[in-house]
């Protein structure tokens, strides 16, 4: 019998461990994938970690939403289909994204095509085996889209963080000229955002981050102004350089302190649309939620619908010009430990051929 490699962890906030397991048969309707390329993703440390912070000194663990150990993380997978059940049907050839935001199929959420968000969740890397390694099940062929002409690197970063910022993005709605996004946090996603924000005509975009070194970055791919939350009156500086037309906060941080600056920049009717994961808690006056008649929303990936949307959108612009590195995949826990500790600038991908 063939055998796989892969890099499980089976505690919490323990090492990955090498793990060589019998390559499995697909049956029904799934899809087994040759895993070339998949992201490490910021998901993936809030994953091995095993909690989201809630404030006051209060976690929310994972066990309780249904994961269980052990874990093999990775949901931005890029690959070739090696072999498919008796009713998958019709394949894509060549290299595919996987969506991996798997959900029941049979509910009314996922009826109306936002699996991402179903009650009974199955996404891959989460509750399903996922891509940190060389081979990967998919439940359906639905999640398979063909990635045409991107490079397969780039398009791991689609199925997460290109998903979750071009979900997030929509929800913003149309922005005037004179109208102004911030977006806080100038990691992976936030980079993505401002670069997305830019290719979709958005004139003003102001980015949030401590690190000088990711401002300068922001800068590069499509910021007009960029400032150090933490600095004296930044409040009023954001206000300048956007004219009090803040229209839009996107916030990939979401921590107490980032979403509490959020809520205090946009202009009457503005949005804060939270993604980041960090946790915390947030305490606002009701009263001004409602005079000031702001939407905060919280949004998490994205549908199937949008990934779609995204590649096509992919393949007619220059989305990836922040940097992007590959590992090999035997450097999986090394590669999570520094995205864990703030030591990766833009994406690391790791590399399985």
């Amino acid at each position: 019998m063939t055998t796989y490699t892969s890099y499980p962890f089976f505690q919490f906030n323990s090492d990955l461990q090498k793990t060589e397991s019998q390559l499995p048969t697909p049956t029904g309707t799934e899809v087994l994938v040759r895993v070339h390329y998949c992201g490490v993703c910021h998901s993936d440390v809030h994953l091995h970690e095993g909690y989201y912070e809630l404030g006051q000194g209060k976690k929310l663990k994972l066990e309780d939403r249904g994961i269980s150990l052990p874990v093999t993380l990775g949901h931005e997978i890029v690959g070739k289909v090696v072999g498919a059940g008796d009713q998958a049907g019709e394949l894509p050839s060549g290299t595919v994204l996987i969506y991996p935001w798997v959900g029941c199929g049979s509910c009314s959420v996922c009826q109306r095509g936002e699996e991402n968000l179903c009650t009974k969740p199955a996404a891959l890397g989460v509750h399903r085996p996922g891509g940190y390694s060389q081979y990967v099940v998919v439940p359906h062929p639905r999640h398979i889209v063909s990635i045409g002409n991107l490079k397969p690197a780039h398009a791991s970063l689609l199925a997460c963080s290109g998903l979750t910022t071009w979900s997030a993005i929509k929800k913003i709605g149309d922005v005037h000229d004179d109208e102004t996004v911030v977006v806080i946090g100038c990691g992976g996603l936030g980079l993505l955002a401002i670069r997305t924000l830019a290719l979709r005509g958005v004139k003003n975009i102001i980015a949030l981050d401590l690190s000088a070194e990711k401002r300068e970055l922001a800068l590069g791919v499509g910021a007009t102004h960029t400032f150090d939350p933490t600095s004296t009156d930044v409040v009023a500086q954001i206000q300048a350089a956007a004219n009090s037309k803040c229209v839009a906060v996107l916030d990939f941080v979401g921590s107490g302190p980032t979403v509490e600056l959020g809520v205090s920049l946009p202009r009457r009717g503005g949005k804060v649309i939270i993604v980041g994961l960090h946790g915390g808690e947030l305490r606002y006056p009701i009263p001004l939620v409602i005079t000031r008649a702001i939407s905060i929303i919280g949004s998490y990936t994205g549908s199937l619908t949008e990934q779609k949307e995204l590649v096509e959108f992919a393949q007619q612009h220059d989305l990836f010009t922040f940097p992007i590195s590959t590992r090999p995949l035997d450097q999986a826990n090394q590669a999570l430990r520094d995205l864990a500790e703030g030591k990766v600038h833009g994406r690391v991908v790791l590399e399985n051929h």
